[in-house]
């Protein structure tokens, strides 16, 4: 009998005590706004509830990954309870980033750990799993596809295995492929590239 479920908090959100068994991976699914006070919410692939990340770890996630949230879809995380967390001049617990996918080495981010007193937090890079997708550099991809419809709409299906829910780098790729289409040929005598607005190849994820 795996007692875990019989110590989850009541609660919407995933808590620090979720992780008590141990570090956990998730997926992020997806990032919308919150409240005032918790202003983010991060739905989790693998988790019923969604995280809602402290200011703390969401400077670390903008200092890993950038401020766009819409580029995180697809990216992985993992997370633990560090015991030692203060709230209230308390040690309460709390909810910490160890890994994060999409790095090429370790990172150090600064971070304020009580008033006046900064220190640098570490996180690791999370390598691929057997299930899960290796690290690719999109961005050089689609440099090199550039003005290729053909190369592109094989960046695309590729995009659509390797990251099935990033929505919008599935979109980045398909406006490319229409840019390419529509701009002139020289091979074609100035003529476009011949690409159909509703390509399944541009439209299968």
């Amino acid at each position: 009998m795996d007692l875990s479920d019989t110590i989850a908090p009541t609660s919407d959100q995933l808590d620090a005590v979720d992780l008590l068994a141990g570090p956990r991976t998730f997926t992020i699914e997806r990032v919308s706004p919150g409240n005032a006070e918790q202003p983010v919410n991060i739905k989790l692939a693998e988790f019923p509830r969604v995280w809602r990340p402290g200011k703390s770890m969401r400077r670390v996630l903008v200092a890993c990954w950038g401020p766009d949230a819409a580029t995180y879809v697809g990216r992985r995380v993992t997370l633990y309870c560090d015991p030692t967390v203060r709230f209230g001049g308390q040690e309460i617990g709390g909810t910490r980033i160890s890994h994060l996918s999409h790095l090429e080495k370790r990172r150090q981010v600064p971070l304020l750990v009580s008033r006046g007193k900064s220190a640098m937090f570490v996180v690791e890079p999370l390598g691929a799993s057997p299930d899960m997708p290796e690290q690719v550099d999109w961005d050089a991809k689609l440099a090199e596809a550039a003005g290729d419809v053909e190369a592109l709409k094989a960046l695309y299906k590729l995009a659509g295995r390797l990251e099935p829910n990033n929505h919008a780098l599935g979109e980045r790729i398909a406006k490319a492929g229409k840019d390419a289409a529509a701009a002139p040929s020289a091979s074609a005598g100035g003529e476009p590239n011949g690409y159909l607005p509703n390509d399944p190849d541009l439209t299968a994820q």
